[in-house]
């Protein structure tokens, strides 16, 4: 039990559970708990699962990124304009999207540890940096802020296909959380991130190379953040400056549900896995029980407040536990 209880996942998964267990009650007969419901809160909460993974590793080693909402809309207007506007093929500009997303992830970790300044300051300028250069770019080139993309059938087949009602959108999350929690629980890169978060300047005494750590993990984030405009635009069929922007706190919010703490130096993937999964419960159950949508935000709010009061509690409970 006490190992349970140290545990940075135990809260998230009690939370998940119960939320999973009240909308499952709340709405019988409603095709909440059916397979097209289920892949219905599951294709809300991989895209956000691709962003917030990375996201988490990042808030583990210290550190914020507020600028994935801009990068998820300026990787699709690369695709767009690419394919739409100057009839490019759809792969290199993929390319180029991904490529976007990872010069900004660099040029945020390398602002954040020349400076010295909060990630926090460093990202939210970035995020309207990036959001600026994304429409007024386009302005320029197509005198729109938003644009068809023409894609090939192999990029459909990668980024917009489906099995009944489940997005290819719930593999790329599946396969970004293995690879993130290989990473963080399996490698020597993690422990120098769960380092890197605990005490910065122990780290570095140690011989971990703290500003690589949070270099490389902002561009991951970027790219991963690129990814998700990638198929955000080509299962819409068009790009948008501001797609993404909901991302900006979304992402940490679930992270911290998740079992991530602000400080850093705590927190696991499976954790930031279960937070993304109530998240797109919550946002998904909420239709089904056929309340008025005007309280919907209320409701998240709550149940998001809740659900973190929940996991801090879980986690004092570890932390005194002998």
């Amino acid at each position: 039990m006490t190992h349970l209880l140290r545990r940075p996942e135990t809260g998230a998964f009690a939370a998940f559970l119960l939320t999973y267990l009240f909308f499952a009650l709340a709405t019988p007969g409603t095709g909440f708990v059916s397979l097209n419901g289920t892949a219905g809160w599951l294709n809300l909460a991989a895209e956000l699962g691709i962003v917030a993974i990375p996201v988490g590793l990042l808030m583990i080693s210290g550190e914020f990124d507020l600028s994935i909402g801009s990068t998820v809309g300026a990787a699709s207007m690369i695709l767009a304009l690419g394919t739409n506007q100057f009839g490019a093929p759809t792969w290199p500009m993929i390319g180029l999207a991904l490529l976007a997303g990872a010069v900004i992830g660099l040029a945020n970790g390398l602002a954040v540890v020349k400076t010295k300044l909060p990630s926090f300051i460093v990202t939210l300028a970035t995020n309207f940096i990036v959001i600026g250069a994304t429409m007024g770019l386009s302005r320029l080139i197509a005198n729109v802020t938003s644009s068809s993309i023409f894609a090939s059938d192999s990029a459909k087949l990668a980024f917009a296909s489906r099995l009944g009602q489940a997005n290819i959108s719930i593999l790329w999350w599946a396969l970004v959380a293995y690879i993130g929690y290989r990473v963080l629980a399996k490698s020597s890169f993690g422990n120098w991130i769960y380092a890197t978060g605990g005490n910065e300047d122990a780290a570095r005494a140690a011989g971990v190379p703290v500003e690589r750590v949070k270099i490389m993990l902002f561009v991951a984030t970027g790219v991963c953040a690129a990814l998700v405009g990638i198929l955000q635009g080509i299962q819409w069929n068009s790009g948008n400056a501001t797609y993404g922007m909901g991302y900006v706190f979304q992402a940490p919010i679930v992270v911290v549900i998740g079992g991530v703490l602000l400080t850093g130096g705590y927190g696991s993937v499976v954790g930031i896995v279960f937070g993304t999964a109530l998240f797109g419960v919550i946002s998904s159950g909420i239709f089904y029980t056929g309340w008025n949508t005007d309280w919907i935000q209320l409701f998240l709010g709550l149940l998001l407040a809740v659900a973190v009061l929940a996991n801090n509690y879980v986690r004092r409970l570890a932390l005194t536990a002998r």
